[in-house]
C-alpha cells in the first residue's frame, strides 16, 4: 500500500473488530491495514479511549470496502 492515498473506512472499539474487519475485506481481494495508538501493543486502552482501532483502505477501494463492511450479519 506504499505511496497509495489511504482513508479510514471505519473506526472500531477493540481490536479483535478492527482484526475481523481486515480479514473481511481481505477476504473480497481489498487491502486495509489498522492503525492505532496501542503504545506498542502494551495498553490497547488507549485506543478505545482515544481515536480507536482505526481500519484504512486505499482510496479508490473506499466504496467497496463500506459496502462490505455495512452489510449484515448472516442468520446461522
Amino acid at each position: 500500500m506504499a505511496d497509495a492515498a489511504l482513508i479510514v473506512v471505519h473506526t472500531f472499539v477493540n481490536q479483535t473488530e478492527a482484526d475481523i474487519a481486515v480479514s473481511a475485506l481481505d477476504a473480497a481481494g481489498i487491502d486495509a491495514i489498522i492503525m492505532a495508538d496501542t503504545v506498542g501493543g502494551t495498553r490497547p486502552h488507549v485506543a478505545a479511549t482515544g481515536r480507536g482501532f482505526q481500519v484504512l483502505v486505499r482510496e479508490e477501494d473506499l466504496i467497496e470496502a463500506r459496502d462490505i463492511l455495512d452489510l449484515p450479519a448472516r442468520p446461522t
